[in-house]
This record gives C-alpha cells, structure tokens and sequence, in this order.
C-alpha cells in the first residue's frame, strides 16, 4: 500500500470506527462512574498504571529490540475497544460498565498515550529519533480519535432514531473499511511480520494473558461483583489494536512498520484468548454463553 494511500485511509477507517462508538455513547456513560465508583477506579488504574508497568517488565526481561518495545507499550497505552463489550455481553458481563471505561479510557488516553509512547521512543531509541509523538502529531490524534466519537455522541442526544439506524450499517461499514486497509496494511509487512513473530509472540500472548487476568482478579480482590469483574477484564485485556497499528503506521504519525508489529500479533491473539477467559468466567459465574445478567451496583 502506498504512503499515500495509506495516509488517508488509515485516518478515515480510524475516524468511522470512533464514530460508531459516538453513536452508541451518551453523556450518561461518564456520569455512570457514580453507579459503579470503585470498579471504574480499580479498572482505570490497572489499565494506566500496572499494564504498562508489566509490559515495560516483560519488554526487559524479552530484552526486544528498540522498536518492539515501543510497539509493545504503545498497545499498552492503547484504550480498550468495543470488541470488549461483545465480549463482556456473550459472557455475562456488565456491559453498561464496559461502555463508560471505554468512554472514560478513549478519553484519557489522548493524553496517556503520547506520553507512555514519547518516553518509551526517548528510552529505547534515543530522544534524538525522528520517531515521535510531537504536539502536532498529538493534535492529529485528539482529532482522529475525540471529534468523530463528538460527532457521534451529538448525533446520538439529537437524532436518537437516526443514530439507533445508523449503528449497524456505520459498524459494517467499519469493518469493511478496517478489513481492507489492514489487510493492504499487512500485506505490505507480511515479510517483516512473519520474522517478527518468534521474538514479540510470547510477549504478546503474556502480556494478553496478565490483563485479562489483572483485570479480573484486582476488582474482585476489592470485592467488586463478579460482572463488573469480568466487564473489566475484557475492558483491560483486550487493547485497541486498531488504533495502536493505525498510530504506527499512518504516515502522519509514527510511520514505523516495526512499531505496528506487536499490535498486529497482539490483535489476532486476543480473540482467541479472550474467548477462553470468557468460557472460564461463565463457569466460574454459574452461567451460560450469551446469558444477560442484571447490572449490580457496587460500592
């Protein structure tokens, strides 16, 4: 795919993606945090704080070179995606929970993730690298990620009807859209993606498996309810790899095939091991694939 090609389509797959989630949020999703106070606290800080702390732990000991290491912590800083509410709703989650933390984490992330990603480049590359988040490239991301999910939230508080229509076909619409430029995307990389794969695979798949873990365990070691629990563990261990592949290799931004290889690993192992995690929690829960469970409110 050429550069520039990809400088636009990866923006536009980006922004469709951010608008569907628009259109599925209201304000009431970050008002939401008074409902359930401590499982979104104790998820915020796992997926700000521990993850990148365990995943700049398991780039050491890997001992990965430069640009896999920042690839690695970039998809560390990388919110969650509305694949985890999927999840959360085939496998007794609290959805409702799941979409606030997205909302809160895609948020906060625009200010997390240009400065996890500027101090891993300064670490592992050196602070003199071209490669870099700078404030314009910051500015681009805010756009790319905030004004699409705006443009969505406010379509969703006018046209209520029109957004409830608009939501199916605007989610086909991005996948075609994702399935496409990845795929070009990947094809481009293919050479450079299957010799990558021996030494970030492990570290990947790990680290998949710690969130999703931490993100279980930490709330109910809090004595967070058990949907809440396993809203946050998808919330936490499936990462937005869209957006950390989008970020490296968008020529306005990062432009670095290496970076995007963890993302890219990173994002086909998560399906699988996110549906065992699942199959474990609804056995572990006393229920059944795909059954709803009632919002409990938590302390």
């Amino acid at each position: 795919m050429s550069s520039d090609v990809s400088l636009v389509l990866f923006p536009v797959a980006l922004g469709i993606v951010m608008l569907g989630l628009g259109l599925t949020l209201t304000v009431d999703d970050f008002r939401r945090v008074a409902t359930y106070p401590r499982a979104v606290v104790v998820a915020l800080v796992c997926q700000m704080l521990v993850l990148p702390a365990v995943c700049l732990g398991l780039v050491l000991v890997a001992d990965l070179r430069p640009e896999l290491a920042v690839g690695m912590m970039l998809l560390a800083a990388s919110p969650g995606g509305s694949t985890a509410n999927l999840y959360s709703h085939l496998f007794g989650g609290n959805v409702a929970l799941n979409i606030t933390l997205t909302a809160i984490n895609s948020v906060l992330a625009l200010f997390t993730l240009p400065l996890i990603v500027n101090l891993s480049i300064a670490a592992f590359i050196g602070s003199d690298s071209a490669i870099g988040l700078q404030f314009d490239k910051v500015l681009q991301v805010f756009a790319l990620v905030l004004v699409p999910i705006a443009v969505g939230m406010t379509v969703r508080r006018h046209r209520p009807r029109f957004a409830a229509r608009m939501q199916r076909p605007v989610k086909v619409l991005s996948i075609v859209v994702l399935v496409v430029v990845l795929t070009g995307a990947v094809i481009g990389i293919k050479d450079e993606l299957a010799a990558t794969v021996g030494a970030v695979g492990l570290v990947a798949l790990l680290f998949n498996l710690i969130s999703l873990a931490i993100g279980y365990a930490a709330p109910r070691l809090l004595r967070v309810g058990h949907p809440e629990a396993v809203a946050s563990s998808f919330e936490i261990g499936i990462h937005n790899a869209t957006l950390a592949i989008t970020i490296a290799l968008s020529p306005a931004l990062l432009d670095n095939s290496d970076i995007a290889m963890p993302a890219a690993i990173y994002g086909t192992l998560m399906f699988f091991t996110a549906g065992v995690v699942g199959l474990l929690s609804v056995r572990r829960g006393g229920g059944r694939v795909g059954a709803t469970r009632p919002p409990a409110r938590t302390a």
